[in-house]
């Protein structure tokens, strides 16, 4: 309800069996005090207040204030604006907690109303209502209300307040007005850790990385929620390893972390793969400080492991979990498509369903993604259908994009087409670019150009979507047509995103590009790389030349090949690393074909299992995708194939020639399991 809407003063009508004379006033004011403080939802509050109106005391402003307050706790505002109409004389208290309550319920414009409709009824501002304001003027970006009340505060004489120089430093800091910020900051006699820590959080929301550290680098003494705002603001910035550098700083001053400070580390542990930063970080919160596993830790847990390629230690957290909420099922069957886990990820969230907990729209994402990565055409339209049908989700473009990406990938780039076209919204270039690559895998050709016509024309092209489109006609011969692509993206001021393939040793982050000759160990990472490319000549490997689309000869397309920057980090995994160990490498770019049978290889012969990007290469494991759109192979064992993806359907046990035993298809989720030998 809008405050506009209210009428501010009505006549107060008591009830035919009410008894306007209260007996034993205060006694009773503080017995329905209690009662209300005891409430846990707004249901409870109406018999209370009730019997309030019955007894008398529906005028009593200490009562009315804690039923104001109560009932925007519970977020109800229209009830709380119920009680303030029926107030004969509403005083500054009362006032503020609606304004309050109004702000807790991101009604700010009508907080800043009614400020000014109390103003107007010349009732003095305190200050306590022009802080409450002032938070509803930050958080509203309403520059010129605000200035009008830090006026209002010099007349009163209270701008000199703690706690309204507080709220006016976010004010001005929230609304981008950083010259007036400083001038309240410089005008304060005591500028303590709790100003800058704000000065800090401002500056950061704008992206004014430098300021903050210069104004963080003069607090004496920081708290953990000055250390916690420096590592977030950072991190939402894309300055991980400042934010890395910054917590391992917190940690040799002896300043104890809390959740959020463990959340915003596991966060920069998933943008950089550090996982085993990430599994310290884990035992350092349990076993030192005591945080304990709650939603928002335990799904930054899930997030950190799933992104950094341990997947079974996120199911493990998961299963550790107490209480779950959609979120962390979210994250859980994100966690599990983005490595392959289809089926397990459609049996959570099917378990979910179970639970009674109601799927959202990032759910649905996640478990469409899940059947786009598996393969599974018929569950992953079953499960588009029902978001309307059955929880009255209407499908946006991510979950359109899912399915053309479904299609795609089972070799029905034509169908994928067909219902873009049929689709009430427009694609986006993610989208289209999803067809593109299908059309590209599968040789519809044709179909490609079209889709192609149709990118060239969109806004929204990236740099991605260039090189693809340019690898597109490269795939074909029409090395014209690719050089004219690539020609229009340095004429529109577009560069090419170059590949860059990180790898963590020793808690220490190494980052490789195409033939990169900048590590001090680059002598010894080359001789293994010409080591391995020997091993793996002998054992059969042909370089994949086709993938190198560039109008060059063989050779220096062989020579192209063997110095991608995955290759390099993995070299170096292998001189740096104990036998048997673990590599993982994260790259920023899609892994080429060349480079993903490659270190399928070098799992095999060095015995190591390997993690690239989000997708496991092992020995035993495999995830592959068949170019000719017919067979998609999920898991291998012992060379021997266990199961696969024919034209959406699940078939297990086929062998060397591709021959399907028809009668073990499983059709049903509670079948489509990995057959274990």
């Amino acid at each position: 309800m809008s405050y506009s809407t209210l009428a501010l003063v009505g006549n107060f009508i008591c009830p035919p069996n009410s008894n306007p004379k209260p007996c034993n006033s205060t006694v009773r004011r503080k017995e329905f005090i209690s009662l209300l403080k005891n409430c846990k939802e707004v249901n409870q509050i109406l018999p209370i207040h009730a019997k309030i109106i019955r007894t008398g005391h529906g005028q009593d402003p200490f009562i009315l204030f804690e039923l104001l307050r109560l009932s925007s706790t519970f977020f109800s505002i229209n009830y709380a604006c119920n009680i303030f109409q029926q107030i004969h004389n509403p005083n500054v208290f009362l006032y503020t907690a609606l304004i309050d309550g109004f702000a807790l319920a991101g009604s700010f414009a009508d907080g800043i109303s009614l400020y000014f409709q109390m103003i107007n009824r010349f009732i003095m501002p305190d200050k306590y209502v022009i802080t409450s304001v002032l938070k509803a003027c930050g958080s509203h970006f309403a520059l010129r209300d605000g200035k009008e009340v830090h006026c209002q505060a010099v007349k009163l004489g209270l701008s000199s307040n703690r706690s309204i120089t507080m709220k006016l430093l976010e004010f001005y800091g929230k609304c981008g007005e950083f010259d007036d910020a400083r001038k309240v900051f410089d005008a304060m006699t005591e500028r303590d850790v709790v100003a800058s820590t704000i000065m800090i959080t401002c500056f950061l929301d704008y992206g004014l990385v430098k300021q903050a550290i210069e104004v963080f680098d003069r607090v004496w003494i920081k708290d953990t929620v000055c250390w916690t705002a420096m590592i977030d603001g950072l991190v939402r910035n894309g300055e991980m390893n400042r934010a890395l550098e910054m917590f391992r700083q917190m940690q040799k001053e002896n300043v104890k972390p809390n959740e959020i400070t463990i959340v915003c580390v596991l966060s920069v542990c998933s943008h950089l793969a550090t996982l085993e930063l990430g599994r310290w970080v884990h035992s350092y919160m349990g076993k030192q400080h005591g945080i304990e596993l709650n939603h928002f830790v335990g799904g930054a847990l899930i997030n950190m492991y799933s992104r950094c390629g341990d997947i079974e230690e996120a199911e493990r957290v998961f299963v550790m979990m107490k209480e779950r909420n959609v979120i962390m099922y979210n994250l859980m069957i994100s966690g599990l498509a983005m490595h392959g886990k289809s089926f397990e990820a459609v049996e959570i969230f099917q378990g979910m369903i179970k639970q009674g907990i109601l799927p959202t729209s990032v759910t649905f994402v996640a478990a469409l993604t899940a059947c786009s990565h598996g393969g599974l055409v018929d569950l992953g339209f079953e499960i588009f259908r029902s978001m309307s049908r059955d929880y009255g989700i209407q499908p946006q473009i991510e979950h359109y994009g899912c399915i053309v990406d479904l299609l795609g990938r089972v070799g029905h780039p034509r169908e994928a087409y067909n219902l873009i076209r049929s689709m009430k919204i427009a694609p986006d270039h993610v989208m289209l670019g999803a067809l593109l690559s299908a059309c590209k895998i599968h040789g519809d050709l044709e179909l490609g150009e079209e889709v192609t016509r149709i990118l060239m024309n969109h806004e929204l092209v990236d740099s991605g979507t260039y090189i693809l489109i340019s690898n597109v006609y490269a795939s074909s011969g029409k090395w014209k047509e690719a050089a004219q692509i690539r020609a229009k993206m340095k004429e529109v001021g577009i560069q090419k995103e170059p590949g860059c393939s990180s790898i963590e040793v020793n808690n220490e982050i190494h980052e490789f590009l195409l033939g990169d000759l900048r590590h001090p160990q680059k002598e010894r990472i080359y001789e293994k790389l010409e080591e391995l490319n020997q091993i793996l000549r002998e054992a059969g490997h042909i370089p994949a030349t086709e993938v190198v689309l560039h109008d060059i000869e063989d050779l220096e397309k062989e020579q192209a090949l063997a110095i991608h920057s995955e290759k390099l980090a993995i070299c170096y995994g292998l001189i740096s690393t104990k036998p048997c160990t673990t590599i993982r490498v994260v790259k920023n770019l899609r892994v080429c074909d060349d480079c993903h049978s490659m270190i399928k290889l070098i799992a095999k012969v060095t015995r190591r299992k390997i993690v690239q990007g989000y997708s496991e290469s092992s020995v035993g494991k495999d995830a592959c995708i068949g170019k000719g759109g017919e067979l998609h192979i999920l898991d291998t064992y012992d060379g021997q194939l266990m199961k696969c993806v024919v034209d959406g359907h699940v078939k297990p046990y086929i062998d060397h020639n591709g021959s399907v035993n028809q009668s073990l298809i499983a059709l049903d989720l509670e079948q489509r399991r990995v057959w274990s030998k």
